[in-house]
């Protein structure tokens, strides 16, 4: 959810109402309206999520044919926010057998048209990474952690 918001925050009307869809947006390198689902990296899905994601794509696809949609296998795809294809897990490997797996330059590319928006991305979230004193919620967290533990414990 948190990734969605941040491409929607980024990109308004991107958004989908389409069930479990969380984006949709015209592909700049195909120009052809992608159903996409979002994850954060190549390795943040387990095995039963792969499952529910096919649900998810043959659902929309079949509401599609139903509505006269030229919807494709193609334009169903995953889109991993960061990291590399050699990177990706075997769940995620198995739902690019079926659907494309689109990771990190290469989503970004096809989302915004523009080749480099990923290497801009990770350089505007390091100069803000940077300024950034973590100091604070790296103490709360740690208190927080404390206290489950020795809630558990007692």
């Amino acid at each position: 959810m948190r990734i969605q918001k941040l491409i929607s925050e980024l990109f308004e009307g991107i958004g989908s109402t389409t069930s479990g869809i969380d984006i949709e947006f015209i592909d700049a390198i195909d120009g052809r309206k992608k159903y996409c689902q979002l994850k954060s990296g190549p390795n943040t899905i387990n095995y039963d999520d792969v499952e529910t994601i096919f649900g998810h794509f043959k659902g929309t696809i079949n509401i599609a044919r139903t509505n006269n949609l030229n919807i494709g296998i193609n334009d169903m795809i995953v889109g991993v926010i960061y990291g590399e294809t050699i990177e990706l897990s075997s769940h995620y490997k198995r739902i690019n057998e079926k659907y494309p797996v689109i990771i990190g330059k290469d989503f970004w590319h096809r989302l915004t048209g523009k080749e480099d928006f990923y290497f801009d991305l990770i350089d505007a979230v390091g100069e803000v990474a940077l300024e950034v004193d973590g100091t604070k919620v790296l103490g709360e967290t740690i208190d927080a952690l404390t206290k489950e533990i020795e809630a558990k414990f007692s």
